[in-house]
């Protein structure tokens, strides 16, 4: 497994978000609710679309599927001028992120995840650091088709 490690300026996100646990996986709703309206965001990027997990502080010390955490849809902008009604915003501040590529349908990135942090991140030199996960879905995502592209970004810090 290949990772490439990135340090990105800080992010402004508009979006959506909902609070939800692996166990109770609200994904999909948070999407549809998400899709039909954002068009409305004026200030967009680009046309990549986000989908964010804002965990709480400690989230990895004692994993539990069942703990809850934020999920977000949102997209890239260049300011918050403009909030459309219904939607929030997010900062990912400056950070270094490990960045993986997912090939195959959305619903196989467990598989991906699970290498990441079984696999990948044990062996890195790294450990996960307190800041929001994220994918990034451009032209290349297909949902659940075997060509589909996404890149997961994973916040890390060298072990201590």
């Amino acid at each position: 497994m290949k990772a490439r490690i990135e340090t990105i300026k800080e992010k402004k996100i508009i979006g959506k978000s909902i609070p939800m646990s692996y166990i109770e996986n609200k994904t999909f709703q948070l999407w549809s609710s998400f899709m039909p309206v954002r068009k409305e965001i004026k200030s967009s990027t680009d046309s990549n679309l986000y989908s964010l997990e804002v965990f709480p502080v400690g989230y990895f010390d004692n994993f539990n599927p069942g703990k809850i955490f934020q999920k977000w849809a949102g997209v890239e902008v260049s300011d918050f001028n403009e909030i459309p009604s219904g939607m929030e915003t997010l900062i990912i501040p400056t950070g270094k992120y490990a960045v993986f590529i997912h090939k195959g349908p959305a619903t196989q990135a467990d598989k991906t995840y699970q290498a990441i942090f079984t696999q990948w991140l044990p062996n890195s030199g790294y450990q996960v650091d307190e800041r929001p996960h994220f994918a990034v879905m451009c032209e290349k995502y297909k949902k659940d088709d075997a060509d589909s592209e996404e890149e997961l970004w994973i916040p890390i810090k060298n072990n201590v």
